[in-house]
């Protein structure tokens, strides 16, 4: 009886849950060598992990860091430069704008002893603008010094800050004068010119409406952007001065936008977010009184864009509580309100703080004084009318035009001008090339044909066919890349091309492309480094409010 009940708790007792480690090793010597499995490595510990991510870390910042400053110090160095060749033709360029600054990225300054004239010795990344407005970027970040593109060409290229007064295409020559506060001796001269580049731009169009000059801001160049920027600031500080009374605040804090397209729709965008995000929180008192207004005459905002993307910006900017008013015309800018004519015809005077004005372009004096030169062609009252390669008409094919300045089937757009201007290049390129083929024939022909070798008769027949080949110049082409727009809230519309039709998207995803194609689109490194620290700047520590 006493041996069943050991054996009953011999069957019953529990298996033990870890094999001694004797037991083990028979097992996995029974195995054999096919079902043999190592143990696993021991594990490292956490500070040797540590240390090897840190390391890794260090040499990717280090080797990244190198790179970096050795193209900044080759930016900064570019080396010499050849000087100007009297035997080559003189190139004279006026701007810095998009055209210019493209045509001076893709030219070869070998082949021309080149000239550029403008009153900015700086090229304006213009997209980015409404973003300085509101201090999202910084002015500088959106700079890049002409002397920086001139600088790194082969031959040396003279930049004169000065404006055009005159260009006489008779005894091609060019008048400018320095404009600057401080002036020399010399203020005025006259130069030369074998070519003539006119690439300088437009002004801002106020169609005679009274008051638009001296009480609206505009958005064309920084300084306005600046301006704009203090008054904004001015606004709510006199808005939040004690005893100020209700309709006054609300009055100083109403911020009117005149012009529907890309500048006035992302000014209205950066307001908001500047609204949003800092306005809240150094003036609480005021924030719910800011309102803003974007006044359009045609019937929608943002006509170079698709009816679905309009109609996203629209309900975008209704959940942002910014008023659209479309077919709504600009009478007058007073000092303390603007006047309305709305859709029924009706007039209102609405009372405001601030009128931003990103409405239309008009010719410069400059440029309407050349056109005068030749009445009977040059009769289009919105630029300079030019043929398929961009050659002014009636110059003789000595005075190129380019950019807004000019009267084409395209759009008066940065991107428009960028390609004008490398196309233009390319033209002058192919000139060149022209120009030395014909000295070297009039070497030849001087010789006489009876004196030639049959190695230089050989040579005359090739420049012959290679002159025929050179005088056929292709037209201009545009090719629409997009239209990309910020419309506030971390959102953008991108309408780009895709296969036979169009992609239209907007949201957050389209914002991180938007930001990418602007960082990408920056003429410099030096650019692109700057905007994406104050991008990042911003959303760490919000924008400055302060004003100086």
């Amino acid at each position: 009886m006493q041996a069943s009940r050991l054996l009953g708790r011999s069957l019953v007792k529990p298996r033990p849950s870890v094999l001694p480690r004797s037991h083990l090793a028979r097992r996995w010597l029974s195995t054999g060598p096919e079902g043999a499995s190592a143990p696993p490595p021991p594990r490292p510990s956490f500070w040797k992990r540590f240390l090897q991510v840190t390391g890794s870390v260090t040499l990717v910042t280090v080797a990244t860091g190198g790179a970096l400053y050795y193209v900044a110090q080759k930016d900064r160095t570019p080396g010499p430069q050849l000087p100007h060749d009297p035997t080559k033709k003189t190139l004279v360029i006026l701007g810095s704008g998009w055209g210019a600054t493209s045509l001076l990225n893709s030219l070869d300054t070998v082949d021309y002893n080149v000239i550029v004239i403008s009153p900015k010795n700086y090229f304006l990344f213009t997209p980015l603008l409404p973003s300085v407005a509101v201090g999202t970027l910084s002015p500088r970040s959106i700079l890049q010094p002409t002397r920086y593109v001139t600088r790194h060409k082969k031959r040396q290229v003279t930049v004169i800050e000065a404006s055009a007064t005159d260009v006489d295409p008779t005894t091609k020559t060019v008048t400018f004068a320095d404009t600057s506060e401080i002036q020399g001796l010399v203020s005025t001269t006259t130069i030369p010119y074998d070519y003539l580049v006119f690439a300088v731009g437009a002004e801002v169009q106020t169609f005679n409406i009274p008051g638009v000059r001296e009480h609206a801001c505009f958005m064309k160049e920084l300084e306005d952007a600046e301006k704009m920027q203090r008054r904004f600031l001015d606004c709510l500080e006199s808005a939040a001065f004690p005893g100020q009374s209700t309709e006054e605040i609300k009055r100083l804090l109403h911020m009117v936008v005149v012009g529907g397209g890309p500048t006035g729709v992302e000014l209205s965008g950066e307001l908001h977010d500047f609204l949003e995000q800092d306005l809240r929180s150094w003036y609480p008192e005021l924030a719910e009184h800011v309102r803003i207004s974007l006044v359009e005459a045609l019937p929608s905002v943002l006509p170079m864009f698709s009816k679905q993307l309009i109609d996203y910006t629209e309900s975008t900017f209704k959940e942002a509580k910014i008023d659209i008013l479309t077919k709504t015309m600009v009478k007058e800018v007073r000092d303390k309100s603007v006047v309305l004519q709305l859709p029924d015809k009706s007039i209102a005077e609405v009372p405001c703080g601030l009128v931003v004005w990103a409405a239309g372009n008009t010719l410069r004096k400059v440029t309407r004084d050349l056109m005068a030169k030749f009445p009977d062609v040059q009769t289009n009252r919105r630029g300079i009318t030019v043929d398929e390669c961009l050659r002014m008409v009636g110059s003789n094919g000595s005075i190129f035009a380019i950019g807004d300045c000019t009267a084409t089937s395209y759009a008066p757009t940065a991107q428009v001008a960028s390609q004008e201007g490398a196309y233009l290049a390319r033209v002058l390129a192919q000139l060149a090339k022209k120009d030395e083929a014909e000295a070297r024939l009039r070497e030849l022909q001087a010789q006489g044909a009876d004196a030639l070798s049959p190695e230089a008769k050989e040579e005359r027949e090739q420049i012959e066919k290679r002159l025929a080949k050179l005088e056929k110049i292709r037209p201009f082409k545009y090719s629409h890349q997009g239209s990309l727009a910020y419309i506030g809230s971390d959102k953008a519309i991108a309408d780009l091309p895709f296969f036979n039709g169009n992609l239209a998207t907007g949201g957050v995803a389209t914002f991180l492309f938007w930001r990418s194609a602007y960082l990408s689109t920056l003429f410099s490194m030096r650019n692109r480094i700057l905007v994406a620290t104050d991008w990042l700047y911003v959303k760490l520590f919000g924008r400055d409010v302060s004003r100086e």
